[in-house]
C-alpha cells in the first residue's frame, strides 16, 4: 500500500552490485580452485557454495537490471485509501 511518504525517484545501486558480484565470483572461483590443489576439499566445498550463492544472485541482478526503470508515482498521485475491513 502507497503512504505518501516513499520516495519518487528511489534507485538501487544495481550496477554497483553487478561488479561486486563479479569481484565475489573471481574470488570463490580462485578459492575453490586453490583449496582443491592443496587437499583442503572442506574449504573447497565451503567456496563452491559461496560460487553457487554468487552466481544466483549475480543472474538475479541481471534479471533486474534488464527489467529497467519502473513506474514510480510522483507527487500529484495521491496515497492510495486504506482497504476497508467487511465483516462477513
Amino acid at each position: 500500500m502507497r503512504t505518501g511518504s516513499e520516495p519518487t525517484k528511489a534507485r538501487s545501486a544495481l550496477r554497483m552490485r553487478f561488479w561486486l558480484s563479479v569481484w565475489g565470483l573471481v574470488w570463490t572461483i580462485f578459492g575453490t580452485a586453490a583449496f582443491a590443489l592443496v587437499g583442503r576439499p572442506g574449504w573447497a566445498a565451503a567456496c563452491g557454495v559461496l560460487w553457487l550463492i554468487v552466481t544466483v544472485d549475480m543472474a538475479r541482478i541481471l534479471r533486474h537490471i534488464r527489467q529497467g526503470p519502473h513506474y514510480q508515482p510522483g507527487r500529484d498521485v495521491p496515497p492510495y485509501r486504506p482497504p476497508e475491513h467487511r465483516h462477513p
